[in-house]
């Protein structure tokens, strides 16, 4: 069966200029092969990012910074659980109360130095644990959601926008919360990493912390790397099986815009 990356269409009745900015990463190392020194210039970078997201932090009103005012502004078009807020504001909320993001594990540290220096959402998941296809969805309510941290099931809302695969929620409210089915480990091969842009004065940003990221992962991790863009005029990438074991593989072009190479 074809495995895709989708974004449904509703979504882009509630935003028109919707895009989606997607890296795929390959034949990740485990943690424990990475060569130190690049463990050390990672933890670097992220305290780098740390002191450069200063830049976005203009009120100490954290929801009058333009970054978060972007995000409250998209969360007001659907339903959210309350109290639910975007991937960028925590990271930046940290930041404005001398918190800094900390490390986690290094593939995690490169995603948060580059939602950091970039004011942007950035998640990820792990690729060999998503079930079937995956979709950026309005929901119907009730698809299942273990959050990560957590032991209660939480399910989604009705009108919730949220990622979706064939055995339920993967992370909810677009960019809020990541679910520990997906979530990425330090033994993940494959990974897929995301960042939403919901306005059009907003994209070439996006784009370019896209690319930034691809560059990092591959020369901190030697895995292969695409990129790709969904938008309402190509809102899916397909995957398709390789010949190595049955291994998935990413397809080096698809119907609509090209994946752009790093």
């Amino acid at each position: 069966m074809e495995r895709r990356i989708y974004i449904d269409a509703p979504v882009f009745s509630t935003f028109p200029d919707f895009h989606l900015f997607c890296v795929i990463a390959q034949n990740l190392p485990s943690a424990e092969a990475l060569d130190e020194k690049k463990k050390e210039e990672i933890k670097s970078d992220l305290e780098k990012a740390n002191l450069k997201a200063r830049q976005w932090i203009t009120s100490d009103i954290i929801s009058e910074n333009e970054p978060v005012m972007v995000w409250r502004d998209a969360y007001k078009k659907f339903k959210t659980k309350k109290g639910a807020r975007s991937s960028i504001e925590a990271l930046l909320k940290r930041v404005s109360q001398d918190k800094p993001v900390s490390s986690i594990t290094p593939l995690v540290d490169v995603y948060n130095a580059i939602s950091l220096t970039f004011a942007v959402p950035v998640g990820g998941e792990d690729l060999d644990k998503i079930q079937g296809s995956m979709g950026l969805c309005l929901t119907k309510g009730g698809d299942s959601f273990l959050p990560i941290g957590s032991e209660d099931n939480e399910p989604t809302l009705e009108g919730e926008i949220c990622y979706l695969d064939d055995a339920g929620a993967v992370c909810r409210c677009m960019n809020w919360r990541d679910g520990q089915r997906t979530e990425l480990s330090d033994g993940t091969k494959d990974a897929i990493f995301l960042i939403e842009c919901t306005q059009k004065d907003l994209e070439g940003r996006s784009r370019e912390a896209m690319e930034e990221l691809g560059k990092r992962i591959e020369n901190y991790f030697g895995a292969g790397i695409s990129g790709f863009v969904l938008d309402s005029a190509h809102p899916s990438h397909t995957l398709e099986a390789g010949s190595e074991g049955g291994e998935e593989r990413i397809k080096p072009e698809f119907k609509g815009r090209c994946p752009l190479r790093f």
